[in-house]
């Protein structure tokens, strides 16, 4: 019924743990793990894996194609041998809970859907994981409407590639990773493909499901979201703009440094004046986020971390934006030109009723 198809770069932290997890769905017939390069303990790992796991097959990416994402080449190659009539394209820092495969094929037919992608709960570990996370997907939460992506009139489109399954057929249509192959936001493309396609998507983020923890260091964290931010807040130097204006303070500084700067002395409000004006505007951004956190189910004690974690946040969506746009994308120890797109951009083909 479902083939699982699982890219891994250097993964010796997770893999066992997201491979055990997906061989415990009885709905997945075959998990393919496609083995890019790893350098560390990955091969040894799978290997021991693959003598109690029957289902498990191993392959070995060889020299990355140009114009290929490292990710969009390893699953190419693994979809390309699948045999499920589903597709199920996870990560190997992803793990899967009790009846997941079962519940995302009950969404597929409850919704009509030929994919269906969740959003894994995050697991949080070090200081900067709980100042950055939280803040990151609130402010998705507030960019990607689950309601708007899972309405088929509307041309909102986005997926999660930890947890993406679709019908095989409906990806080989749509022409597989191989149409968005230097897409470094994967997901989110394949995802707009298939909608345009005149197909249903189905997107949203269920407790209990699937958790993950993406990076365990903070330089893994920063060169992740430097990686995506940009791309995922619209991918336009507008975009960008508008988004650091909405999380940063930037319009109250800059108002109440031109009051100190063009009132005349006599009448220049006194700093500690000008310092109250800012911490209240500071307060009212911090409880609008409160309410975010409530909203997207994290504790509200995470509110502590709204400074550092706006901080964070202004600062990775600048040099998402740099890197994107200027400079390169660097993402598992490979380096992509800003700018890189796919091989090659194929018409999409449109469903026949």
């Amino acid at each position: 019924m479902v083939s699982a198809i699982i890219p891994a770069r250097n993964e010796e932290a997770s893999i066992a743990r997201a491979v055990e997890s997906v061989a415990a769905q009885p709905e997945i017939v075959e998990i393919i793990v496609v083995d890019d390069q790893s350098t560390d303990r990955t091969g040894a790992i799978l290997a021991e894996l693959a003598t109690r796991i029957p289902k498990l097959k191993i392959l070995h990416t060889r020299a990355l194609p140009p114009g290929w994402v490292g990710k969009n080449y390893a699953v190419a190659l693994g979809s390309d041998v699948a045999q499920g009539d589903w597709l199920l394209f996870t990560d190997a820092d992803t793990c899967h809970m009790p009846g997941s495969a079962r519940r995302a094929l009950a969404d597929a037919v409850d919704h009509n859907a030929v994919l269906v992608s969740y959003s894994p709960e995050q697991e949080l570990g070090s200081f900067g994981e709980r100042a950055l996370i939280p803040f990151v997907y609130c402010r998705l939460s507030a960019k990607f409407s689950f309601a708007r992506v899972n309405t088929p009139k509307l041309p909102d489109a986005a997926a999660n590639g930890q947890f993406l399954m679709i019908l095989r057929d409906v990806y080989q249509k749509v022409g597989g990773h191989a149409a968005i192959a230097g897409e470094v936001l994967e997901d989110v493309a394949l995802a707009r493909r298939v909608k345009q396609s005149g197909y249903q998507i189905y997107f949203t983020a269920p407790l209990g499901t699937v958790s993950t923890r993406m990076y365990r260091s903070f330089p893994a964290l920063w060169q992740g979201w430097t990686k995506n931010l940009y791309p995922l807040m619209g991918g336009t130097t507008k975009q960008a703009c508008v988004e650091l204006i909405e999380v940063f303070p930037v319009l109250e500084i800059i108002v109440l440094c031109v009051l100190w700067v063009l009132l005349p002395g006599a009448h220049r409000p006194p700093l500690l004046l000008l310092a109250a004006l800012l911490l209240l505007a500071l307060s009212r951004r911090c409880a609008r986020f409160g309410q975010a956190l409530y909203r997207n189910l994290y504790p509200i004690s995470y509110i502590k971390h709204y400074v550092p974690g706006m901080c964070l946040y202004s600062a990775a969506l600048v040099a998402s934006w740099w890197n994107n746009t200027r400079g390169s994308v660097v993402w598992k120890g490979r380096s992509y030109p800003s700018g890189t797109q796919p091989v090659a951009q194929k018409p999409l083909p449109q469903r026949t009723q």
